[in-house]
């Protein structure tokens, strides 16, 4: 993963589609970086919630793909949200770091913060994962 954050692999077509990158990548973390504009708006103007939940999807699941051992692999079991503030339309990078809660022996717990520029949360969320 590592080696997509840093520019040597493709980002995941799913990410480009929805306007967001991995950054960064460690054991434990992954930040995401991406852009809400007009193709993300829901009927009433508003960015759609699914865009807050798929960097939050993609920052849990990076980050919970980070502490595999060669030959494992892992599917998401549950991924929730909440929606604190409006992402801004205008242009404005959000950012989300996914960090690992716990990881055991089949299931790795992920917590999500995806932040404003001004340092405000924009949403947390949660994903349980199953280490295959």
């Amino acid at each position: 993963m590592s080696r997509i954050a840093d520019g040597r692999f493709p980002q995941p077509p799913m990410a480009g589609m929805l306007g967001f990158h991995l950054v960064e990548v460690g054991y434990g973390t992954a930040l995401f970086e991406g852009v809400a504009g007009p193709a993300h708006l829901n009927a009433l103007g508003g960015v759609h919630g699914g865009f807050a939940l798929a960097l939050v999807d993609s920052a849990c699941g990076c980050a919970g793909h980070s502490t595999l051992a060669a030959g494992e692999a892992y599917t998401t079991v549950e991924t929730k949200a909440n929606l604190t503030r409006p992402i801004p339309t205008d242009g404005t990078p959000v950012q989300c770091t996914g960090t690992v809660v716990t990881r055991g022996r089949k299931l790795i717990v992920v917590e999500a913060k995806l932040t404003l520029p001004d340092g405000k949360v924009a949403a947390v969320g949660t994903s349980t994962l199953i280490v295959l």
